[in-house]
């Protein structure tokens, strides 16, 4: 494809974003639905500031999810959380119903929070998910704690010992 009509195609994409913004940014939007959503947005979303402070204070009203990959999660996560990894959502092992499980993923915006959310709130399980993942986490500067600590897996071992 010749340079000059590559760029003209450029030109074109960008006018149509254009547009399209201009077109966002001039409608008037609806102050009851921003309400709703914002209320919903605040309900079912949280930061990691935040969830430090609950871990801090009140550990016993949530249960943070890691739904990274189990190699990402070993070189480090929020402190107490399980590793529940996409492929083995299905199972729900770690997931509580008695509390919150706060679910959070890489970054801001990276959507396995967000679908794994969908996800277990479908099963029934109550559900918050974690603005910015864990990048978010770790750009505040808050704990981290390193690959040892998997608490499902040190869980199933002392079963697996037990019997």
């Amino acid at each position: 494809m010749p340079k000059k009509e590559i760029r003209v195609r450029h030109e074109t994409e960008n006018k149509r974003k254009v547009n399209i913004m201009q077109t966002t940014m001039a409608k008037i939007h609806d102050p009851a639905k921003a309400k709703a959503y914002f209320e919903n947005k605040l309900a079912f979303t949280t930061g990691p500031v935040e969830v430090d402070r609950w871990l801090r204070t009140d550990h016993n009203t949530i249960n943070v999810v890691d739904v990274r990959e189990a190699e990402d999660y070993a070189k480090g996560h929020i402190p107490g959380a399980i590793n529940l990894p996409r492929d083995r959502w299905n199972s729900l092992e770690g997931l509580q119903r008695d509390k919150t499980n706060v679910v959070y993923c890489y970054t801001q915006t990276c959507h396995l929070a967000a679908n794994a959310c969908v996800t277990f709130a479908g099963k029934g399980y109550p559900v918050m998910e974690l603005e910015g993942g864990f990048e978010g986490w770790k750009e505040n500067e808050l704990d981290i704690e390193p690959a040892s600590a998997n608490r499902l897996r040190g869980t199933a071992e002392q079963a697996g010992r037990r019997q």
